[in-house]
């Protein structure tokens, strides 16, 4: 990972994301400190829908008001 300054950045930004569209990722820093990073955007993924089938519970009161909630936690 190349690490350029802010001002080099700037003068060289095409240069930069040229690097970048080859798979490159380089940070940019201020006095040395990396401030940013630019990468390359990933694909995305197809979600997958009843991943989590039978793995949550809901409670039959979730939607009980916050009072009554509260008043069950506290006693």
């Amino acid at each position: 990972m190349r690490i350029v300054n802010i001002h080099e950045a700037e003068a060289q930004l095409f240069k930069l994301v040229d690097s970048v569209l080859q798979g490159n990722e380089i940070l940019i820093a201020v006095a040395g400190k990396p401030i940013a990073k630019l990468s390359p955007i990933g694909k995305k993924t197809p979600r997958k829908f009843g991943v989590l089938k039978g793995k949550l519970k809901i409670a039959k009161d979730f939607d009980a008001p916050l009072s009554l909630v509260l008043r069950t936690i506290s006693t």
